[in-house]
């Protein structure tokens, strides 16, 4: 019998682990918010959201072109702009103006050494993934910012002329953040900073054809893979298959293996962040097995 193909099958050895892709959505279709529904059609079957769905993914915009860590916020945070970004990616609105003009306000934020650190004002208030100041936040921030510069940069148009070179828009800004990430690597492949930073500077150095320094990355994270949290595994396989890495590569293997075995009878996968983002946790694991 053939698999269904609401189902990722992994096959290893004579090993198979399924990602039960039925149980997911039903999960999300039970427990998301219209943006989150919107999200999950889109990603099934290309189906572009409407207008209102579009209004509220949108919603909360500062005038500079970010978006605010905090409701009702009045300075614009990069990893809150990341985030939103990473929502409208799934939306498929990526291209629309309100993404350029914060794919544009990202682009204006890099600092001259190439990276990226969050502004002074939210110091009291930002996680310490985002802290201002920090050299550990900062190189997660560069790797995420330059991550969705460089997803966005062939697909939106900025201000600026169209540059088609790798990056696409923000070439140049893209090629100063890899360099930034490139210097602070270790010879290993390991990185001064969180996990995530880890597969964000992958994706972002695999795109600038840096193919060495990305190996030495992947070849590091897939050693932790079966230590990972599920949404971490999620986001690591979400990430690497955005930016163009074969879906079977062994890396992303590994990562699919890792989600057939701790996704819940419920269908979902566990977020770090409390249940409140299991939704958001379980769309990227659908986005990881597409």
């Amino acid at each position: 019998m053939a698999d269904s193909p609401r189902r990722s099958r992994v096959c290893t050895g004579s090993v198979t682990a399924v990602v039960d892709i039925d149980a997911a959505i039903g999960f999300v279709v039970a427990h998301g918010d219209v943006v989150d529904r919107a999200r999950l059609s889109r990603l099934r079957t290309g189906t572009p959201p409407g207008p209102d769905v579009l209004d509220v993914a949108e919603g909360g915009q500062l005038p500079d072109g970010g978006w605010p860590a905090y409701l009702e916020g009045k300075v614009a945070s990069v990893d809150a702009t990341c985030f939103r970004l990473a929502e409208l990616d799934d939306l498929g609105a990526i291209g629309r103006p309100a993404a350029r003009r914060a794919l544009d306000w990202l682009a204006f934020r890099q600092l001259p050494d190439g990276g990226w650190e969050e502004d002074a004002a939210l110091a009291d208030t930002a996680p310490e993934w985002a802290r201002p100041g920090d050299p550990e936040a900062g190189f997660y921030l560069t790797a995420n910012a330059a991550f969705w510069l460089t997803v966005a940069g062939l697909d939106a148009r900025a201000a600026g002329p169209l540059d088609h070179r790798v990056g696409g828009v923000y070439a140049g800004v893209v090629h100063a953040a890899a360099l930034s990430l490139v210097a602070r690597l270790n010879p290993d492949g390991s990185w001064p900073s969180f996990l995530a930073a880890g597969w964000l500077s992958a994706g972002v150095l695999f795109r600038q054809e840096m193919f060495q320094e990305s190996a030495r990355i992947q070849v590091a994270l897939a050693e932790r893979i079966a230590d990972m949290s599920p949404a971490n595994v999620a986001w690591l396989a979400a990430s690497l298959r955005r930016v163009g890495v074969d879906e079977q590569d062994w890396i992303l293997v590994r990562a699919r293996r890792r989600l057939a075995e701790t996704q819940r009878s419920d269908g979902g996968w566990e977020s770090d962040d409390g249940h409140q983002f299991d939704v958001h946790a379980t769309l990227t694991a659908i986005r990881a097995c597409r």
